[in-house]
């Protein structure tokens, strides 16, 4: 009998282990990507998304017809529940799904309850709809100017988007004539300037404090949010920032139902898993991107997480999808790809310049880090956003 395979998401994550397995089997297997949005969405363009440069149009495209014209079951309804002995999945909608292999990639939910006022008070940009919120939020601003905060809270992981978003703010100032007019703030958990989450590169620190005070952007480093009230946030060191507006970036948290299973699950609902990204408990339930639950291999002064970005989790869905098809065939898996030897590729924009990030590992120690600044960096973010769109739009995961 051919086997089922589950996958739960339809992102990055998702898409790349359902397409992946397809691939590997010849279509010999079915697949069935079980998603609460009917859409793929390309995240690192959210940094664009409130001043105008782009639309949800511009960044998203259906996933049933990719999925129907590679032979892929899709059900467009959230998962509530895996049930590891009876080997299903439960819907949303009540129904059950059986499955012989399950991937989780259900990506991540924003930690609102992290600093008091930060949903009242503050926008944020790591959701398709709360990136919307924050441009109603930036037009309103254009209108009536002042100071602005840019912050990623303590246990705040994704930094390479906040950055992003602060030195496109400075880009975006300028271009309206306010630059000379507000203050631009930066707050970050960071234990220094360039941690990135990933313990920083060589140099790292000297460059974006260079572009900091290129672009008169004062810093607070190393500082958690103690709340925020309604024009101000005030730190935990004390410090008070008046605002007009302010985007922070909140930690991630894996789904609820995940974090329901302890024998699955940390507490943040992140699946704890092998270097095959097999679960510990399981070797028929995988997990990918977000929701695998990685180690911070360090301790900071103010706590800080760990990016799980597109493409380590690209490499790690390519991993499972391997295992999987060894498993298909009566084999062991034996694909393996640490989190921490996954190499550290990232383009980071500026408005109209930027920074590429390359490394050889994703964590230290490393043998190679390099930051390559220039207007190049931002034309190659452009150019992959549109090529990456293409190359998941049609199902071509084996490309690059």
């Amino acid at each position: 009998m051919r086997k089922h395979v589950v996958v739960l998401g339809a992102n990055f994550g998702g898409l790349t282990a359902a397409l992946a397995v397809k691939h590997e089997l010849h279509g010999d297997v079915d697949v069935t990507v079980v998603s609460p949005s009917d859409h793929f969405l390309f995240n690192p363009s959210l940094i664009w998304l409130p001043f105008g440069k782009r639309d949800r149009s511009d960044i998203t495209f259906p996933v049933a017809p990719t999925l129907e014209s590679h032979g892929i079951g899709f059900e467009h309804v959230a998962a509530s529940g895996i049930d590891p002995g009876a080997h299903h999945v439960t819907l949303a909608d009540g129904r059950t799904l059986d499955y012989d292999f399950l991937v989780v990639a259900t990506g991540y939910r924003n930690k609102t309850d992290v600093v008091p006022g930060f949903e009242e008070n503050a926008h944020t940009i790591t959701t398709l709809v709360e990136a919307e919120r924050a441009g109603a939020g930036w037009r309103r601003y254009l209108d009536d100017p002042g100071d602005i905060v840019i912050a990623a809270t303590q246990g705040a992981g994704c930094f390479g988007a906040a950055y992003e978003f602060l030195f496109n703010t400075s880009y975006q100032l300028k271009k309206a004539g306010l630059k000379d007019r507000v203050k631009l703030h930066y707050v970050t958990a960071e234990p220094f300037l360039g941690h990135f989450g990933i313990g920083g590169l060589p140099n790292g620190e000297k460059l974006l404090g260079m572009f900091l005070k290129k672009e008169g952007i004062e810093a607070h480093v190393s500082v958690g949010l103690d709340h925020i009230d309604d024009g101000a946030m005030e730190l935990a060191d004390g410090t008070r920032l008046p605002f007009s507006y302010a985007m922070v970036v909140p930690p991630f948290l894996g789904q609820e139902f995940l974090a329901e299973h302890p024998d699955l699950a940390d507490e943040k609902g992140y699946l704890r898993v092998r270097d095959t990204y097999q679960t510990d408990k399981y070797d028929d339930i995988y997990a990918v991107g977000v929701a695998a639950a990685v180690d911070v291999p360090w301790t900071t002064p103010t706590p800080v997480g760990i990016p799980k970005t597109g493409f380590p989790t690209e490499q790690m869905a390519h991993v499972a999808a391997k295992n999987i098809a060894s498993q298909v065939k009566g084999e062991v898996p034996t694909a393996q790809k640490k989190f921490e030897d996954i190499k550290a590729v990232c383009v980071m924009d500026a408005g109209n310049n930027g920074v590429i990030i390359l490394a050889d590992k994703m964590l230290p120690p490393r043998k190679h880090g390099v930051l390559i600044p220039g207007p190049q960096a931002h034309l190659m973010k452009l150019g992959f956003e549109k090529y990456f769109l293409w190359k998941m739009e049609h199902g071509y995961v084996q490309l690059p």
